[in-house]
């Protein structure tokens, strides 16, 4: 990428137009092998369009729906909506007089338009005239009403209902530019206006989310039955539609395996245990690059179902060499209750090492935990709220350079807060060297300069691990002050043993003791717990990995002074 920035001034009037424009050249010009003609054509012919004509199709496009009513399209800068909508009528990207269902027509006009469009029909369905709006479209719905232009609908509108014909395509377009769907065109106005930023990574030719067409559209395969999915379409239906994978995009087959698991889980709550089973089998095997949550599901359910031999069959190989932290937690617990189903003898299992524990009698507050930092708080020893931001901030800003390397699927285009394989398997494996060289500051004592400097650098730029809003210099001087580098690295490593798990977990505050004699602790993690609160199996995790390394970590459990005993 280069230094110059892609975005229009949002002085300009036509700011959303240039950038749009800097969309279709970047896609053109890094993606055209994978354009269809239709597409290649919507190219050519947005590039001859007026400008007033190409503005109003850029407004509509930022939109949601492909439905607009002509009222609703007036832009101070593009002037007379009907002369913006002509070249667009003529050239297929706008329809004039699109016939609207029952739905559409309620999502485009207010309830007393409604009335007056309907009457006819809200009289021959003996219809009370005091009905709202989903009432009203409730009791229509049942008479199977022909779709129609709004003109048929309502011929003394004062305005019509058009239709962009261009959306999906627009879609696929804003797809390849930003390698999701997720991002939108506000990533355009947001950094101009300074609220985001991002890292500069060089983008060359390798820099693209989609090598091949049926990447496209196995992407766009799996967003649709993930949109279904949650308008509450059965689980069955959406799996009989299951796209075929390409087999080089591992990147896709991650995507894909988490939606295998929320559609198992769906298929659960639909009593449809045998594609639960089918749905985490295909996403959890091979173990080696398979979904842990996958796995530990499929083994619950036989579990549920009775099946204790065949899951123990699956579960003691895993728990020799499980794939995380997470998984071995699960199988710790999952095991001997097959074990006892079968009548076999209990192996024994290592003990659980319990954390420390305070109890604490406060006063009711809205925020336990602020009401714990409050009370604990000392001027010589300083109670801070950090969560999962100060080590995840640590970790972020002395591996900054090994986080934003610019490796070959990595980085896509120049609004990237994390690199796109930041969760997949081999994520760390490609990065081993430059992450070793990070953590060797610990080591040798650079890590502090290195940490300070980066924060200083990077400020305010979107970094998956770095919050910048929690994390002030003054906080990061007292905690490099107070945490050994020996600490920071063990945190570190396990940090990169799992990213996606170990981000978070860790405890809420942390108290520092900066003037604590020599060999005593100069920190302590404390995790608040307030009544009826209990541990979570990721904050058990990074517990018992602090109490086996002799990090100090407490848990505060809170009942309010009000409360009876």
């Amino acid at each position: 990428m280069t230094s110059a920035s892609p975005t229009a001034s949002l002085a300009d009037p036509f700011y959303y137009l240039a950038n749009f424009r800097f969309v279709l050249g970047w896609v053109a010009e890094r993606h055209g092998d994978l354009l269809n003609a239709e597409e290649h054509g919507f190219l050519v012919t947005f590039a001859t369009l007026p400008r007033a004509a190409q503005a109003l199709l850029v407004r509509m496009v930022m939109r949601k729906g492909e439905h607009f009513r002509t009222a609703r399209l007036a832009y101070a800068e593009i002037g007379d909506t009907d002369s913006a909508l002509a070249p667009l009528v003529a050239a297929g990207l706008v329809e004039d007089a699109p016939a609207l269902d029952l739905a559409t027509l309620f999502a485009q006009l207010r309830l007393a338009e409604l009335r007056r469009a309907l009457a006819d029909e809200i009289a021959a369905a003996g219809l009370p005239a005091s009905l709202g709006k989903a009432a009203l479209h409730e009791a229509l719905a049942t008479r199977d009403l022909a779709p129609r232009p709004l003109a048929a609908w309502w011929p003394e509108a004062p305005d019509r209902v058009v239709r962009l014909t261009v959306m999906e395509g627009c879609d696929r377009l804003r797809l390849l530019f930003f390698g999701n769907l997720r991002q939108d065109w506000a990533e355009f106005v947001l950094t101009e206006l300074g609220l985001q930023r991002f890292e500069r990574v060089p983008l060359d030719a390798d820099s693209r989310a989609f090598r091949h067409r049926e990447e496209l559209e196995t992407y766009l395969a799996l967003h649709r039955l993930r949109e279904r999915l949650d308008t509450g379409e059965p689980a069955a239906t959406l799996a009989a539609e299951w796209p075929a994978m390409p087999a080089a995009n591992p990147w896709l087959r991650t995507r894909a395996q988490r939606l295998r698991v929320v559609l198992g889980r769906q298929a659960e709550r639909e009593g449809e245990a045998t594609l639960a089973r089918d749905c985490y089998a295909a996403a959890g095997w091979p173990a080696a690059t398979g979904s842990t949550e996958a796995r530990i599901r499929q083994l619950r359910l036989w579990e549920r179902q009775g099946r204790y031999r065949q899951a123990l069959v699956l579960a003691e190989p895993l728990a020799r060499s499980p794939a995380d932290e997470a998984e071995a937690q699960a199988l710790a617990r999952l095991l001997p209750r097959l074990r006892r189903r079968l009548g076999l003898p209990a192996v024994a299992s290592p003990p659980v090492a319990e954390p420390e524990w305070l109890d604490l009698v406060l006063p009711r507050t809205a925020g336990v935990e602020l009401a714990v930092r409050d009370h604990l708080h000392r001027d010589a020893a300083p109670v801070h709220y950090v969560e999962n931001a100060l080590v995840g901030g640590l970790f972020g800003l002395l591996c900054w350079e090994a986080l934003f390397a610019p490796l070959p699927g990595a980085f896509f285009h120049p609004f990237q807060a994390a690199p796109a394989d930041l969760y997949r398997e081999d994520f760390v494996a490609r990065r081993r060297a430059r992450f070793e060289a990070c953590l060797a500051r610990l080591d040798d004592g650079r890590h502090g300069e290195a940490i300070l400097a980066t924060w200083r650098e990077k400020h305010g730029i979107a970094s998956p691990f770095v919050h910048w809003e929690a994390l002030d210099e003054a906080l990061l001087e007292l905690a490099l002050a107070c945490l050994p580098p020996a600490h920071l690295r063990a945190c570190f490593e396990r940090l990169l043993g799992d990213l996606r798990a170990n981000r978070a977990g860790l405890p809420d505050l942390i108290q520092f003791h900066p003037h604590a004699p020599a060999g005593e602790p100069r920190y302590r993690w404390i995790e608040v717990k307030g009544p009826g609160d209990r541990l979570q199996d990721n904050q058990r995790r990074w517990l018992a990995f602090f109490r086996a390394r002799g990090m100090p970590a407490a848990v505060c459990r809170v009942r309010w002074r009000d409360a009876p005993a």
